[in-house]
């Protein structure tokens, strides 16, 4: 593997930076902020597509920005594994600016210029979780995500903003500076290094260091990183929901949980390793562990009737499956996790921009209340119903790949009951998702409600066809995705 040095790294993270300085300057102009804000988001994806050719040639590409001791510096790195996720949250921006553009002035909400410039520093975040080297860079840039997004998620400045955000911030900064944090001292102690490995086989532990010490690192990595939701230490997740619509899908498809899932598998496989995994036997015993989560997030998500409230436990539901998949230390299980951090990714978006869609334009949040309204507003509930396919993993939208790789990983590792949480998982999303498009499209508006057809603005509506109609691309080409997927386990 040849490593390059290339700045291209540092200026991946600049475009967000440099446009959030914008935003605010150009804060009493909306049009000029917003303009911004996408040419920040577009020139992002273009510096990260840049990339692309060189990580699929095989190469290492490395920016390092200062030293702190020998096996502890601030280093940028880009490889096939980092790309996965960086791709997705750049692109991924681009919507959600132009969407965004459309809710927020729809509503005639407050603090435009506050939340423009927080969202660019949200991907700022993000992407540098996406391109850390090392463990300490990543615990860095996952900081600046909690902070960053903190003002989103209380947005709306009232008690209930307070109060989510109040429990948003708690619960990610406790469990990354209570867990996380002292694991990442001591495992610096025990190898002497941060760095992580080039490959998911080795690891970065010695062959001599204590099995019950390294259970112990893990199961605090395992759940420090809490913004991958995994029960219980997701009750920070439902309670952001009172954010915007925008910020929810920032939270729940790009910037939070993403960086928790990816945080999470990044250390699984590049600081532990398949083989020491394997030989402690961590790995089977975690997936049983998320499973838990997979099914009883699925059954609370069964009983909210708040749209956003049934997307949030989804998410819970969901992200699991990327952390299953890596746990079941199989190729083709690590892929299905892996390649699901981008399935999800589109098809969740989908979903909340189509929520925050119906809110603006029909003044509906609850599922009891939209029946019939998928004749006044056919676009969005399409979308919808394409999303929704993916997130139950039904072909050919994207989820059906992640389920096949997935249910193939289970019979590789010889779970069975990895198997059947898999369909049961796949049942009680039919039942959480299928419901709302059919009252949606069949079902008889309450005694005197008239339907009529209602017009959604064209800067809500654009992004939410394209996300949806990349779900099923991504569902019936996957190709593009599993490049990087499958370089990481080759």
């Amino acid at each position: 593997m040849e490593v390059i040095v290339t700045s291209k790294l540092l200026l991946a993270l600049m475009a967000p930076l440099v446009g959030s300085l914008l935003v605010m300057l150009t804060g009493k102009q909306p049009n000029v902020r917003e303009a911004c804000s996408f040419v920040a988001a577009v020139c992002m994806f273009l510096i990260v597509a840049s990339l692309i050719p060189a990580v699929t040639a095989g190469h290492k590409l490395l920016f390092p920005i200062f030293q702190i001791l020998p096996g502890l510096s601030v280093t940028l790195r880009a490889d096939a594994f980092s790309m996965i996720f960086a791709v997705v949250a750049s692109f991924l921006w681009i919507l959600a600016v132009f969407y965004s553009a459309g809710y927020m002035r729809g509503l005639e909400e407050h603090a435009q210029t506050r939340f423009n410039a927080c969202f660019a520093l949200s991907l700022f975040g993000a992407v540098g979780v996406a391109f850390s080297d090392n463990l300490f860079t990543m615990y860095l840039f996952y900081e600046i995500v909690s902070v960053c997004t903190y003002p989103l998620v209380a947005h709306h400045q009232d008690a209930e903003g307070y109060d989510g955000a109040r429990k948003y911030i708690i619960y990610l900064t406790t469990t990354a500076k209570g867990l996380v944090l002292p694991a990442m001292i001591l495992i610096y102690v025990l190898t002497g290094t941060l760095d992580f490995a080039n490959n998911i086989h080795t690891g970065i532990f010695p062959a001599d260091v204590s099995s019950t010490l390294v259970t112990i690192l893990y199961i605090c990595c395992i759940l420090g990183f809490a913004k991958n939701g995994i029960m219980p230490v997701h009750h920070w997740l439902p309670g952001a929901m009172v954010a915007p619509t925008p910020v929810s899908a920032l939270l729940h498809a790009v910037a939070v949980v993403k960086v928790g899932v990816f945080s999470t598998t990044r250390v699984m496989l590049y600081v532990f390793g398949v083989d020491l995994m394997s030989s402690l036997n961590l790995g089977i015993p975690t997936a049983y562990f998320v499973s838990f989560t997979i099914l009883m997030a699925s059954v609370i998500a069964l009983s909210k009737d708040n749209l956003k409230a049934r997307l949030a436990y989804s998410t819970v539901s969901q992200l699991s499956y990327i952390i299953l998949g890596v746990a079941l230390l199989t190729p083709s299980g690590i892929e299905g996790g892996l390649v699901h951090i981008a399935n999800h990714a589109f098809s969740k978006i989908t979903l909340f921009f189509c929520a925050g869609a119906i809110y603006v334009v029909a003044h509906k949040k609850n599922i009891s209340e939209m029946s019939g309204l998928g004749r006044a507003m056919p676009w969005t509930f399409a979308a919808f119903g394409i999303a929704s396919l993916s997130m139950i993993g039904a072909p050919p939208a994207a989820g059906f790949v992640t389920k096949w790789y997935l249910l193939m990983g289970s019979m590789e590792a010889h779970q069975v009951g990895i198997l059947l949480v898999l369909i049961a998982s796949t049942c009680l999303n039919v039942g959480y998702f299928a419901p709302i498009t059919y009252k949606a499209f069949f079902g008889k508006p309450a005694d005197g409600v008239a339907i009529a057809r209602m017009k959604e603005p064209l800067s809500m509506i654009v992004p939410i066809m394209i996300a949806a109609i990349i779900s099923i691309i991504i569902g019936i080409y996957p190709n593009f995705m599993m490049t990087f997927v499958k370089a990481v386990t080759g």
